[in-house]
């Protein structure tokens, strides 16, 4: 699943391709990839892409909805569209007379300002993934959004440190609650920790202020590195421009049980923590 550099990544590369459009029309072509509570795509006709942003690992399209057609839309404000990527989801715009694929689960028709017209395409081939266009109202009423931890790049160390105060789960576990931290998934916990040295069973409450301030550092190293190099792509992951990212040549620990860790030359080993694969060096990671 797309872990907050990939979703920033893909957020900055569909900015430029959506940003200042107004949809003229849309299409929901698997009912069950819109969320209960959204609007449905066809009453955002009208409606302009402001901006493109993220929270967590959710994409968000800021929308406009000044000059919307229908009169339950028109003037509503910080509308915005929600899209959870999920495993396999993906947002890219193409040509105006572009079909529809078999994995092609909703299609929004835009015109930009000079009057260029353009498709874009949530394409979803496990149909994972989710959309949710909403007032801020809508968005408290769903639990995940109304949930969501903060940003981790955004974390001071005593807000961090306040966040681990009396969690007794293992810190993998702890960074993977979204409902702690917001973006983080089994790639960068792995990494932040091997970074920090810093067991992944260790119990969180039971981290010294040092180690707390040090993973929080590395977490933020680790994450911004990635986006530098426009995320990791293991399976699915693409950018809006159909891009794959980079950050997977850099990986220390993740994916490479059995192999020599660099900084020890020690085996890594792979075990299980909060139900997910984990691999580690016991040698570093005391």
């Amino acid at each position: 699943m797309p872990e907050l550099p990939e979703v920033e990544t893909v957020a900055r590369t569909l900015r430029p391709h959506v940003q200042g459009c107004v949809i003229t029309g849309a299409s929901l072509l698997r009912q069950s990839s819109l969320h209960p509570l959204s609007l449905r795509p066809e009453d955002l006709q009208g409606c302009t892409i402001t901006d493109v942003g993220r929270r967590g690992k959710l994409l968000l399209l800021e929308l406009d909805a000044t000059q919307a057609a229908m009169p339950h839309v028109r003037g509503l404000t910080g509308l915005r569209l929600a899209v959870h990527l999920r495993m396999t989801g993906r947002l890219m715009t193409y040509p105006e007379n572009t079909l529809p694929g078999m994995h092609t689960r909703c299609v929004f028709d835009l015109v930009d300002a000079q009057g260029q017209k353009r498709r874009l395409f949530f394409d979803d081939v496990r149909a994972f993934g989710l959309l949710l266009a909403g007032t801020p109202q809508t968005m408290q009423q769903w639990s995940f959004w109304r949930g969501l931890g903060p940003e981790p790049l955004e974390l001071t160390d005593a807000a961090f440190s306040a966040r681990l105060d009396g969690r007794n789960s293992a810190i993998k576990a702890v960074l993977l609650d979204q409902k702690v931290i917001a973006g983080v998934g089994n790639i960068y916990a792995d990494e932040c920790l091997f970074a920090a040295d810093i067991d992944p069973r260790r119990k969180a409450a039971s981290l010294t202020a040092a180690q707390r301030s040090r993973l929080l550092s590395c977490l933020k190293e680790v994450l911004l590195l990635s986006i530098s190099q426009c995320g990791s792509s293991i399976r699915d992951y693409r950018d809006a421009n159909g891009n794959v990212g980079a950050f997977q040549n850099s990986f220390a620990v993740y994916g490479r049980s059995g192999q020599a860790c660099r900084a020890c030359g020690r085996m890594l080993e792979k075990i299980r923590v909060a139900g997910r694969a984990t691999v580690f060096c016991p040698h570093c990671q005391k």
